[in-house]
């Protein structure tokens, strides 16, 4: 097994045959099995796969922060030539964070909250490289200069909680690189970020490898990332690599079954009129991945070899892959078809034609009052303050049909969800659901009759469900609080039923929910949702901690229920590919405010914002592998002192001093509404 793919120059890292190994009561459990690769100078390798397919571990495994009992039971690992997996603990902690460093998922856990930037980095220079405190102050200043933090000189004094999101990521790959490591591993560094800040950070680890000549394992479930970033990628599948080539041809031109799975289970920009493609079943667990190539019950062209026999990595072309029908011939590359330019499946909603809408949110404001205590501000002269977080905001939404809002983090989307739910209340304007204004004192009496039809599907499906409660008593929650007069019976028959509609089975129901995978988690919170026969579902990021495989069954589900029983939907999401695939209309927010509403087809095709079109310039895309991505401007603003006129105003490069000025209504151009005084200058 320690074929591994020759890279054009001597390679930076080297690994041949890795296995990590994890001692139970149970027995021994192989997380990591005969992985090989090498990594050259400069060069970006990406590691995808489903969660548990063993990516993060071998991220772990090369830096040598493996969780006990785990351990690196067999193979080598080579950087620059010298073997560091026998190394002495103690040499290789000076080894770790200076030739070898790592960026981590959440940068909040990589960075001590109580000393600044500045101490952290600085402690991290002098460990590694003999410099005096002023030099490694320099040279700090000099390394946030180079990952793009404005002001860098007076920032190295802030504490990390005085940085947004993507400025915190930044500091952490600073961090990784402040004793020039030859090779940097990045765990899912961009997976809880907004796609502006997701494209600043690839820009960032792209122009580190190209100017610096700086390795990178890109550790992620995001394909279009990948696109965007690596020069060759490794599709791990339950400890091993089953396909690795150069990413252009591994992405148009799959070969292993399970990497034609995860690239077909990608929503695409571009649009196709047809569902999803699934991967049956779910990664297997560590004490039971079958005999053979351990893909064979999940796939569809499974043989009796596959079965038996493990594969091992052969050449096809420019990639190695691990399956006997690829090997023999049997299998072609399988060419990725071209998204067609005529009506997208979302175009189209379940319901024909115009109707009057089940929901229309009009002129809806929210205002949090973010003041210190009044003893505080009585002694130290403050004024109270507030946050506008939604700033009169209206859309509607037909029956059957799905709206969906997007934006970047901060700029209202989850608010507008949570007050049309009832979970906060709204400072100003009001809700109608179904000709009823279900946000006056009024409606109040008729909230429970209201309430049932209405619910909400929240982000993270773990911890939405209580954890002490089996998923029968979860889904039949509801189905006691709105219809008491049931009988036990029926009530079963009525949890079997909903079970049954997320495609779970009724003997499911007796399993607690840490007894699930991620997907089934959220097909439970799915099927409890639907147990009071709601008509209107929000849904707050339902697939946004899924892998791609789990995703496209999700949103398959999703559309079906919505042909079957009629369902209207809100969506929130930043994946807009997602969006694009599930909405018949979006609505653009920022700071609050609605900048452009539009038909999916009409804001994919042609953008009116500005802020729209920055948006979408920023998505990696599957159809743009190396492109040169345009660069995003500035973040969004706070949102307690928010810019004069259009909020947009200081990131746009079209803004004039009317714009500053003034606050521009929302117009109707064509099929879209924007609030822009240069849209007729945005459009292409």
């Amino acid at each position: 097994m320690s074929a591994a793919l020759k890279v054009p120059s001597a390679p930076q890292l080297r690994v041949r045959d890795l296995r990590v190994e994890f001692p139970t009561r149970r027995g021994l459990l192989t997380a990591v099995d005969g992985v090989s690769f090498d990594v050259a100078p400069g060069e970006v390798l990406g590691l995808v796969g489903e969660s548990g397919a063993g990516k993060s571990l071998t991220g772990a495994a090369l830096i040598r922060l493996l969780e006990p009992p785990g351990r690196i039971a067999g193979g080598e690992i080579e950087l620059g030539g010298q073997r560091i997996d026998t190394l002495p603990a103690e040499e290789f902690r000076h080894l770790r964070g200076g030739r070898i460093a790592m960026v981590f998922q959440d940068p909040l856990t990589s960075l001590n909250p109580l000393f600044t930037i500045g101490d952290q980095i600085v402690e991290t220079i002098r460990i590694h490289l003999d410099l005096s405190p002023e030099n490694a102050r320099r040279r700090a200043v000099a390394l946030l200069e180079e990952v793009g933090i404005p002001a860098a000189a007076e920032r190295l004094d802030a504490y990390p909680h005085e940085f947004s999101g993507g400025m915190r990521q930044r500091v952490v790959i600073a961090l990784a690189l402040a004793a020039d490591p030859a090779i940097v591993i990045a765990d899912e560094p961009t997976t809880a970020l907004d796609v502006s800040v997701q494209a600043q950070v690839i820009a960032v680890l792209k122009r580190l490898c190209r100017e610096r000549g700086t390795s990178v394992i890109l550790i992620t479930h995001d394909m279009g990332v990948i696109a965007e970033t690596a020069d060759r990628v490794a599709v791990m599948y339950a400890g091993r690599i089953v396909e690795i080539g150069p990413v252009r041809e591994v992405i148009e031109a799959p070969q292993h079954p399970y990497t034609r799975g995860l690239m077909g289970a990608i929503p695409s920009l571009e649009g196709s009129a047809t569902r999803l493609e699934q991967i049956p079943g779910a990664m297997p667990r560590l004490d039971s991945i079958p005999a053979g190539c351990a893909f064979n019950p999940r796939c569809a062209f499974a043989t009796e070899r596959c079965v038996r026999e493990r594969p091992a990595p052969m050449p096809s072309g420019n990639a190695l892959v691990s399956c006997f029908l690829v090997a023999d011939g049997t299998l072609k590359p399988h060419v990725k078809a071209k998204a067609d330019s005529g009506v997208h499946a979302a175009d189209v909603g379940p319901v024909a034609g115009a109707s009057a809408p089940l929901v229309a949110v009009e002129n809806l404001t929210k205002v949090f009052d973010v003041s210190r205590p009044w003893l505080y501000r009585v002694l130290q002269g403050e004024k109270q303050r507030f946050l506008t977080a939604v700033d009169g905001v209206s859309f509607a939404i037909p029956r059957g049909h799905t709206f969906a809002l997007v934006g970047e983090s901060g700029s209202g989307k989850s608010t507008v969800a949570k007050t049309i739910v009832g979970l906060v209340r709204l400072t100003a304007g009001r809700i109608m659901f179904d000709g009823t204004d279900i946000s006056s004192d009024e409606a109040k009496g008729a909230d429970a009759a209201i309430r049932q039809r209405l619910t909400m599907i929240f982000q993270d499906p773990y911890a939405s469900l209580n954890p002490r409660m089996m998923a029968a008593a979860i889904v039949a929650e509801p189905l006691r609080a709105f219809q008491p007069d049931l009988s036990r019976a029926e009530v079963d028959d009525a949890v079997a039923e909903l079970l049954g509609h997320v495609r779970l089975s009724p003997k499911d129901g007796v399993k607690f929910p840490h007894e699930f995978s991620g997907g089934q988690r959220q097909r439970i919170a799915i099927a409890r949702a639907l147990a009071s026969k709601p008509e209107f579902i929000v849904c707050d990021e339902p697939t946004s901690a899924l892998d791609v495989s789990v995703q496209a069954q999700i949103l398959n589900l999703m559309r079906d229920l919505q042909d079957e029983l009629g369902l209207t939907y809100l969506l929130i999401s930043h994946n807009l590919a997602v969006v694009r695939h599930m909405a018949n209309e979006i609505g653009v927010l920022y700071l609050g405010r609605l900048v452009e509403v539009a038909p999916a087809h009409e804001l994919f095709s042609a953008p009116r914002h500005p802020y729209t079109r920055m948006l979408l310039a920023a998505v990696p895309s599957m159809d743009m592998t190396n492109r040169a991505a345009p660069a995003v401007q500035g973040e969004i603003p706070n949102p307690i002192n928010p810019p004069s006129g259009c909020t947009f105003h200081p990131r746009c490069p079209l803004a004039d001093e009317r714009c500053k000025r003034e606050r521009p209504p929302a117009r109707q151009l064509g099929a879209s509404q924007v609030a822009c005084f240069k849209a007729e200058d945005a459009v292409p």
